[in-house]
């Protein structure tokens, strides 16, 4: 055998393995059968096209030297073959020293290149052969490319790896809005499978609607709206039973209270007798915080976020009355379609309704309070007391005070709501508050899209646990930083990326119709501070969703790295209407792996889509002041 028979001895002994009756011959349905077992994900028509193609006899049937042929038109891509034979002296094989080069130059390893060689072998080469030459054939390299080692998110940093000791209002929390709901706002279904969705997809923050029910049992759903009903006590069940299974740390649970106290006693009644041990209902260690507690105290605890008579500090007179609601467009009578109500809508104050004694005393660490300003806050403010804003208010404080809200929100937990004009359930852009520094930023998960999208990117780090730690300009007591002039920060340190599109690996079919293909471009978009908001896109290739080839770059300068998410989408170009969507991937700016990756694409509603891909070739550097009057 030569060397190349001798790499290639695996795939015969797959071949070997999988030939049943030992008759040397594999049938089309055999051969599918083998490539699932070999972990090679395939597009069907594609697959049948090149075993027609090897089956040189048209006996319906490949012998084995034929089948190695099939797997290597397969599998094996020339763009990826290049970069092989760039660093391979024979053109066959990497040998370690190679491998080291190309990891060190290409992957920009750096030391650990030397380290690094030897496990990949170990991990991704198939070949015997090689293996015992400590070298990597052209299979293994390709193995490792489209490994998640090889994708373009650091697999370090999606473990849990961030200091989870610090106070809960120095992380971003995943948090959803009117968790109830399936669809739209007005007659969509309420029900206990949207918890179980938002709680399995890290979501630490979840709403409760409650209104009193007709026999005494409080209900939740959207009130003043035909969606459907559901039981307190049920949601709160299913909290118990999916609140930790994604994540160990602990589950905010908002309370929109529209009950009655005799209803919101049976409220704490359930609360207490349903969750137990798991329910925080007391201080940590007895005493008056100056600071939240961590996420890392409060592993596996649920916390209560509603109204409270008086303070942690002091018990008051249990007559106190206290608007229930914490919607601010509700309690302050504003609504969302208007900047200025009307005067007879402000004058029309609700009457307010009492709140339990037996409820109240549930709340410990998420007060809800009425925000009078960030002065007020300043000098009053409690660590314990959040308030809830509109996604308007929210906008309208970021633009006009900026860093005060940064400052703000160091000490303080906000919650920010999308606007009752919302009544498909879409979302704002969550972006422009995590700008801010608000933590509970919470959007309709049951709505698919670019918001969600961004939320998934976010969370997709730090082992999906629900918590981010804010970047360290956002914790420190004597910050300046406003999102709007990054440059002015101490440490302001602005980023070059740069990002050569090459290819695209079995993109998704966008319709189903008989022979429709699709006319990909790919577009980057970043999402981050004002002057980081770009995208750029490449052209589109003309009928090839199966390996269409790019090879553009695209260029992109980044002023507040830390908070940066950059999004790929995949589309199929249309002239006379709308691109169709088809695939996109995000992730957070500090997770990016540079040099040559593959970005493992996901569906509109976020699930994998294999074997789509694109590949990449990132890099990273220093962006001057020098190099920005240049370009």
């Amino acid at each position: 055998m030569d060397e190349k028979e001798r790499l290639d001895q695996w795939v015969w002994d797959w071949f070997q393995k999988a030939d049943k009756n030992k008759d040397g011959k594999m049938t089309f349905k055999e051969v599918r059968t083998l490539l699932k077992m070999m972990n090679v994900d395939m597009n069907e028509d594609h697959a049948l096209h090149l075993f027609t193609m090897a089956d040189k006899s048209e006996s319906g049937s490949l012998e084995i030297e034929q089948f190695v042929q099939f797997y290597k038109m397969l599998t094996q891509r020339d763009e990826v073959w290049k970069v092989f034979q760039d660093y391979s002296a024979d053109g066959e094989k990497l040998l370690l020293d190679e491998l080291e080069n190309f990891l060190r130059i290409e992957q920009q390893e750096g030391e650990q290149s030397s380290e690094h060689a030897p496990e990949l072998i170990a991990r991704y080469e198939p070949s015997d052969t090689a293996k015992k030459k400590d070298a990597m054939s052209f299979d293994g390299f390709q193995m490792y490319l489209c490994s998640q080692e090889g994708s373009v998110f650091k697999p370090e940093l999606r473990e849990l790896h961030q200091d989870m000791g610090q106070p809960l209002s120095h992380y971003f929390i995943s948090s959803s809005h009117n968790t109830y709901l399936l669809e739209d706002q007005l007659r969509g279904h309420s029900s206990l499978e949207a918890y179980i969705q938002a709680l399995k997809r890290g979501c630490r923050c979840v709403e409760v609607d409650c209104w009193d029910g007709s026999d005494g049992e409080p209900i939740v759903y959207h009130g003043h709206t035909l969606t459907s009903k559901i039981l307190f006590k049920d949601v709160v069940s299913t909290l118990k039973e999916y609140a930790f299974k994604a994540s160990n740390f602990p589950v905010i649970l908002s309370i929109e209270n529209h009950c009655g106290v005799e209803q919101q006693t049976v409220m704490a009644q359930h609360l207490t007798q349903i969750l137990g041990d798991t329910l925080l209902n007391t201080l940590l260690d007895g005493s008056i915080p100056q600071l939240l507690p961590s996420p890392q105290e409060l592993k596996g605890k649920i916390l209560l976020k509603a109204k409270k008579i008086g303070g942690l500090e002091e018990c008051v007179d249990e007559s106190l009355a206290d608007e229930v609601s914490d919607d601010e467009d509700v309690a302050n009578g504003e609504t969302e379609s208007s900047e200025n109500p009307p005067a007879d809508c402000v004058s029309q104050k609700k009457p307010k309704s009492k709140l339990s004694r037996a409820l109240s005393d549930l709340v410990v660490y998420c007060k809800s309070v009425h925000f009078h300003g960030f002065k007020e806050s300043r000098s009053h403010g409690k660590c314990y007391e959040m308030s809830s804003f509109s996604e308007s208010k929210a906008k309208k404080l970021a633009k006009e005070a900026g860093t005060e809200f940064v400052q703000y929100n160091m000490k303080q937990l906000s919650r920010i709501y999308p606007s009752g004009l919302r009544t498909d359930s879409s979302n704002y852009n969550p972006q422009e508050m995590w700008n801010v520094g608000c933590q509970i930023v919470a959007l309709n998960f049951q709505t698919a899209g670019l918001e969600m999208d961004l939320n998934d990117g976010l969370f997709g780090q730090n082992g999906c646990c629900g918590y981010i730690l804010k970047p360290d300009f956002m914790r420190d007591a004597s910050t300046k930083f406003s999102p709007d002039k990054p440059e002015e920060r101490p440490d302001y340190r602005p980023l070059r990326l740069s990002i050569q599109v090459i290819s695209g690996q079995q993109l998704p079919k966008v319709n189903q119709k008989e022979g429709s293909i699709v006319d990909p471009l790919v577009r980057v978009e970043i999402y981050g501070v004002q002057q980081d908001q770009a995208k750029e896109e490449t052209s589109h290739i003309n009928n090839n969703g199966f390996n269409p080839v790019w090879n553009e770059t695209l260029n992109f300068v980044v002023h507040a790295p830390e908070l940066a998410l950059v999004r790929f989408v995949v589309e199929d170009y249309d002239k006379a209407s709308r691109n169709d969507f088809m695939g996109q991937f995000t992730l957070p700016f500090t997770c990016i792996q540079t040099g040559y990756r593959h970005i493992h694409l996901l569906s509109k509603d976020g699930t994998a889509i294999p074997p789509s891909s694109l590949f990449v070739n990132v890099s990273i550097s220093e962006h001057t002041r020098v190099a920005s009057l240049t370009a």
